[in-house]
């Protein structure tokens, strides 16, 4: 339950759809996450810096909207500097390596650009206008993916009434209604869900954070697990599926996602029930073999010596200056995964088959 700053823990009614991205006047304009559930604070990006450290920072996170801001954030720069297009790139594409929605959406928007530098038809001051036409075109298609993500998902988990989800892949991790949690919100609107567990996920608790908020916000009925808790409620048979997004899908199927998914993955296999990965094909890297060769993000250890650090005062969780290990993400093998849900279809089970028949190649 949200209790928000100052006030009394309540039950939200449902509200209305998050937007946490718009681009407006000039800037881009993002919800910062790292303030929910307590403030909901606007950002103004103006240039491709800007964009870069907000997705450093997880006030942008999410694998399609990052994504996404990252488009805009080639044109915010070339608003600024009509020559800067290969260095707001570089910059942007290195800003989180995980997610290969950010590269995508980068060298999409780079290959509009230069196909209209030399069709003739971008001067200098027409070089931002393409590049913003094209951040939102992609904009609008993983809006577009992410209804079509939900009604296949839901399609595919009719009569699973309790669902367990890691991190957080609502409107807050992509355009439109999200991704595994849009495929959770479809489920409620058919009137065919108990009971939401929420893990609680590292790093920065996105799921106790972020998922809570929008499922409150949904009006969805839901728990908040500790991560360590889940396979034990699987064993249990409290859970009749696991749902969650990805980051980046390998051609064989493999899946990255935030770190603690595989042993989800595995506490699914053990107790028969099906473990679904839900996304849009953008987040699928056909250049990508398998798994191993998915670069994982290492997070700066104070993450795990200390609570709220995006807070004025964050607590120390353990001895000062103690070694740590922070991987943000996990590879889960294919095996292990039931379907791969994106906009396109289903492949169940994710095979270099299935997966290359999603993209059409």
């Amino acid at each position: 339950m949200v209790v928000p700053a100052g006030g009394e823990g309540h039950q939200l009614a449902a509200a209305a759809p998050v937007v946490a991205l718009r681009y407006a006047d000039g800037a881009l304009r993002a919800l910062d996450q790292t303030q929910l559930p307590w403030h909901e604070v606007e950002l103004e990006l103006r240039s491709a810096e800007d964009v870069v450290g907000a997705i450093r920072r997880l006030s942008i996170r999410g694998a399609p909207l990052i994504g996404v801001a990252a488009a805009y954030g080639v044109a915010l720069e070339l608003s600024r500097d009509p020559h800067a297009l290969e260095r707001a790139c570089t910059a942007l594409v290195a800003a989180r390596p995980t997610a290969v929605n950010l590269a995508h959406a980068v060298a999409r928007v780079r290959a509009a650009v230069l196909a209209a530098g030399a069709a003739g038809r971008a001067g200098e001051a027409g070089a931002a206008e393409v590049a913003l036409a094209e951040a939102r075109a992609l904009h609008a298609e993983e809006e577009a993916a992410s209804d079509a993500v939900a009604r296949h998902g839901a399609d595919l988990l009719a009569g699973r009434r309790r669902i367990l989800t890691h991190c957080n892949t609502g409107a807050l991790a992509a355009p439109g209604r999200g991704t595994a949690l849009a495929v959770i919100a479809e489920l409620a609107d058919r009137g065919g869900l108990d009971l939401v567990l929420a893990c609680e996920t590292r790093p920065l608790l996105q799921g106790a954070r972020l998922t809570v908020y929008e499922l409150e916000r949904l009006g969805i009925e839901h728990a908040l697990v500790v991560d360590g808790a889940g396979a034990g409620l699987i064993a249990a048979g409290e859970v009749d599926a696991v749902v969650v997004g990805c980051d980046r899908v390998a051609a064989n199927g493999d899946v990255a996602n935030k770190v603690g998914t595989y042993a989800h993955a595995l506490a699914a296999a053990a107790a028969g029930i099906p473990f679904v990965v839900a996304g849009p094909c953008t987040t699928i890297d056909p250049a990508c073999r398998t798994g191993a060769e998915i670069e994982v993000e290492e997070r700066d250890g104070d993450e795990v010596r200390a609570a709220g650090l995006w807070r004025d005062d964050p607590l120390a969780l353990t001895v000062a200056g103690t070694p740590c290990r922070n991987p943000a993400f996990d590879v889960t093998p294919a095996p292990l995964v039931t379907a791969l849900v994106t906009e396109r279809g289903v492949a169940a089970p994710p095979t270099p088959e299935s997966v290359s028949a999603l993209l059409g190649s």
